[in-house]
């Protein structure tokens, strides 16, 4: 049996993820998303940050990490310092504080070229999972479980889905494009 909805609750997943990878890129403000990709080597595992210590943000440009075990506080620093956030850690015993630095005109259009990369990505698995769909239907067409009619309205059915998850990405990124162009 083919199922449209399901290959539409593919291309969901496939916009979340981009949505989770859009909120950890580094704009003028402070998110504490932006720490959700850095991984820490604690207790002989990678652990994200939030799993070590509590994350605020107390001001528009400032991320505070409380964490919890004082051991873990110069991994932390290590681990902030090598990720591509380009954010300096300041220690105050078990804080830590990372001031969010104005973005430069030309982070900004690097930002720009990494936002377009990310989402033309996302373009790619959304069309992958409309070919997957077609071939389907064309496995369908041969084993004769659909017609032709069958399997050219639901191809028109799959293109109108992808159609709109590819909008829904390009509106994310010129959304994000605009937050980080806005000073």
């Amino acid at each position: 049996m083919f199922e449209e909805k399901s290959y539409g609750v593919k291309m969901d997943k496939a916009i979340d993820v981009f949505s989770r990878e859009l909120s950890s890129l580094r704009t003028g403000r402070a998110n504490a998303a932006m720490l959700d990709l850095i991984k820490v080597d604690v207790y002989g595992q990678q652990m994200p940050i939030n799993q070590i210590g509590s994350i605020t943000t107390p001001e528009p440009r400032m991320i505070n990490i409380q964490v919890w075990d004082a051991n873990n506080v110069p991994l932390l620093d290590a681990a902030i310092k090598k990720s591509d956030l380009g954010l300096n850690p300041q220690i105050d015993g078990q804080l830590i504080r990372l001031p969010i630095p104005e973005l430069n005109e030309e982070r900004r259009s690097e930002l720009k070229k990494l936002i377009k990369s990310v989402g033309e990505k996302c373009k790619v698995s959304i069309r992958n999972i409309r070919r997957e769909a077609n071939e389907d239907l064309k496995k369908m067409l041969k084993s004769k479980e659909i017609s032709e009619d069958d399997e050219k309205s639901k191809e028109k059915i799959i293109q109108t889905i992808t159609d709109d998850h590819i909008k829904s990405v390009d509106e994310k990124v010129s959304s994000k494009e605009k937050e980080i162009m806005t000073i």
